[in-house]
């Protein structure tokens, strides 16, 4: 189970909220392990590119409102990366927790993991289809249900993994190689958040934190190099 950030799709320049060359990028990226390598592959998406729940609610809104939104944003992205995908000779099956029939699947246990099982990549979108809840436990929940192996989070802006302490406000902030659930929950370290980590923790499914924004790197991680952070 892959989880990327919206933020990754995001483009530098200010009126873009999706940069069409970093998706290219990763959709071959993905498209390339999953011929090379073999390897199954489920991907969640957020929408932090397009909209924020809490941002919304910062403002006034009302905090489910503004999460419903949140999740439309995710399944923008997921079609975008659909397109990428199927673009480079990949078939890629989208699903959503919210139905909308016309452009996606809704979420079916079992006919993912059967797309799966035929070579197909699975794109999760629209997070747990409740509100409250973010789409880092939605990968996790997911990566559960479909009894994946492990989850892979990619991240950006930055942080390659999980460290001791903020290392864009911290220079000299550690990164940690290995890590168990426990101390994360304990020292409150900023890997995901709670909800995802514990659910996790009682299904016994570790997480590799990784760059998503160095190519390359989510063909090291799921061959186990040791790059970023494994939690387990």
């Amino acid at each position: 189970m892959l989880k990327l950030s919206g933020e990754a799709f995001a483009s530098g320049a200010a009126d873009e909220t999706i940069d069409g060359a970093v998706v290219e990028r990763i959709a071959k990226e993905v498209a390339e392990v999953r011929s090379e390598i073999g390897t199954e592959l489920a991907v969640v998406v957020g929408g932090g590119n397009i909209w924020r729940g809490a941002t919304g609610s910062a403002t006034g809104m009302d905090r489910a409102s503004a999460d419903y939104m949140g999740m439309l944003a995710t399944v923008i992205n997921a079609l975008a990366l659909q397109d990428a995908l199927e673009r480079q000779g990949q078939p890629t099956r989208v699903q959503t927790a919210i139905g909308m029939s016309q452009i996606a699947e809704p979420y079916i246990r079992l006919r993912a993991i059967r797309h799966l099982q035929k070579g197909r990549v699975v794109v999760f979108a629209a997070g747990t289809g409740n509100p409250f809840f973010t789409t880092d436990t939605a990968g996790a929940l997911r990566g559960v249900e479909i009894e994946a192996d492990a989850l892979f989070k990619g991240t950006h802006g930055g942080a390659d993994g999980v460290y001791d302490d903020d290392p864009r406000t911290n220079p000299n902030a550690k990164l940690l190689e290995r890590v168990t659930f426990d101390e994360v929950i304990a020292r409150q370290l900023r890997a995901m958040d709670l909800t995802a980590i514990t659910l996790c923790k009682e299904y016994n499914l570790p997480i590799h934190v990784f760059s998503i924004m160095e190519p390359g790197n989510l063909r090291r991680a799921l061959q186990g190099d040791q790059i970023g952070t494994i939690i387990h």
